[in-house]
């Protein structure tokens, strides 16, 4: 293989090219791209080779003191871990022992015109020769995917690798789809600085129902669709106009759904019963209100604020310490604030989230102390209001308030960083019923 000259796009400036010539540099670059990788690959394989277990310890791998040889490819060329495994695996299509059915795919990483990429994503899709699947009919479809590659996304051409290899052999269909569903996991990793990473692989299955939900809740931020109906319109507006990130909605959604599931039938799902949150606190920061709460037993402090957000609703086992943190001074009540019936009261009165222009329904709703209890605040209905855990969190942690109104019942108040006059925001019931009182 050649090597392909300096290109003079590597060192012009987009930002003093024309629109043609951007876009000619861009595609110039990335055939200089595929090409490189190519190379890459090729060194891989023959580093792979020369690493292989019969050579021991005497092995280019074990010999450089790298554990494996895509710990080597990753130190020495500086990719990720899953890069260089996919330069290894794409790195033998290049080599005279390479499957003859993938010989298309070789070829297309050889010429520059499929990415390393994409012929992963080619290899993995159509998998490999059985008793009901030929090499002769594996080949054809090589041949076709490596055609398109030029033309297909990564995305796209993996999806139609699979749908050949379903063509061919639609009876083990089912096999493949009970493999994928195997591999599912979903894992939760607590990270140093207090946050936890969660990951995961979703089956096809899981991945249909998760990515509805996903695209229901943030379409319109993504490029969604256009609404002729005036409501869907204006839900599709107030997402557009959400200050979280795209991330952010998606999470909370996530996080509004697992909550809403440990609330359905005690025979069913999560359990009879949401769990009181276990709030560990010295009574002097409690009074006083400095320091930090600690929920259950996790190391992390969380604001007082975050705590008392968990008191309004979600039930709460205060365990106060005295100042010396020798004794346990009381250890407080499991039982809601909000009593069932008053829920109900309060859904029936504010029909879903009180805060301006949301639209969450009453089963997306937790229900606010609008004078918190910790200072004082009565567990009425007319002191308490219905909001969702994100408008919830933000009269805890944002700084918000909630007056009452005479002509609205409730209006929000915003902190000064927002509005340094603090006007009032009107927040009308959303309930139907509520409202017919009002006309």
């Amino acid at each position: 293989m050649t090597s392909p000259s300096l290109s003079p796009w590597l060192v012009a400036e987009p930002g003093g090219l024309s629109d043609e010539a951007l876009l000619e540099g861009a595609r110039e670059l990335g055939e200089l791209k595929r090409r490189v990788e190519a190379s890459l690959a090729a060194y891989a394989s023959e580093m792979n080779h020369r690493s292989r277990p019969e050579a021991g310890f005497s092995g280019l791998a074990a010999r450089s003191g790298a554990r494996t040889v895509e710990n080597l490819v990753q130190e020495v060329a500086g990719t990720s871990k899953r890069e260089a495994a996919g330069l290894v695996r794409v790195g033998r299509l290049l080599t005279v022992d390479a499957d003859a059915w993938l010989a298309p795919v070789g070829a297309g990483i050889a010429d520059g015109t499929v990415s390393v990429e994409k012929a992963s994503v080619i290899q993995a899709g159509l998998g490999s020769p059985t008793s009901e699947v030929a090499a002769d009919d594996l080949l054809d479809a090589a041949t076709t995917l490596s055609s398109l590659a030029p033309t297909l996304t990564v995305e796209r051409l993996a999806a139609r690798a699979r749908e050949l290899r379903d063509e061919l052999d639609a009876a083990s269909v089912r096999d493949r789809a009970r493999m994928l569903r195997d591999k599912r996991y979903l894992t939760l990793t607590p990270l140093p600085d207090g946050m936890t990473r969660l990951s995961g692989l979703l089956d096809p299955d899981s991945a249909a129902i998760v990515s509805a939900a996903y695209d229901a809740t943030t379409s319109p931020r993504r490029g969604g669709p256009r609404f002729v109906d005036a409501e869907a319109a204006a839900a599709a507006e107030r997402i557009v106009g959400d200050e979280r990130t795209l991330g952010q909605i998606a999470l909370d959604t996530f996080v509004d759904l697992l909550r809403l599931g440990g609330e359905v039938d005690p025979d069913r799902m999560l359990g009879a019963r949401r769990h009181a949150v276990r709030v560990l606190v010295t009574e002097r920061d409690l009074r006083e209100r400095t320091g930090a709460a600690f929920f259950g037993d996790s190391a992390d402090g969380v604001p007082l604020s975050t705590a008392d957000r968990h008191l309004c609703d979600a039930g709460f086992l205060p365990i106060l310490f005295d100042d010396t943190g020798a004794d346990v001074l009381r250890v407080g009540r499991t039982k809601r604030l909000f009593t069932a019936r008053q829920r109900e009261a309060l859904a029936a009165r504010d029909g879903g989230c009180r805060f301006p222009a949301c639209d969450r329904p009453v089963s997306w709703t937790e229900a606010h102390h609008i004078r918190p209890w910790a200072k004082g605040g009565g567990t009425d209905v007319e002191l308490g209001v219905l909001l969702c855990r994100h408008h919830h969190m933000l009269m805890h942690d944002d700084g918000w308030t909630i007056e009452r109104d005479t002509t609205h019942g409730f209006a929000a108040i915003p902190p000064r960083f927002r509005d340094p006059r603090q006007r009032p925001i009107p927040m009308p019931p959303r309930s139907r019923g509520a409202a017919r009182l009002r006309t």
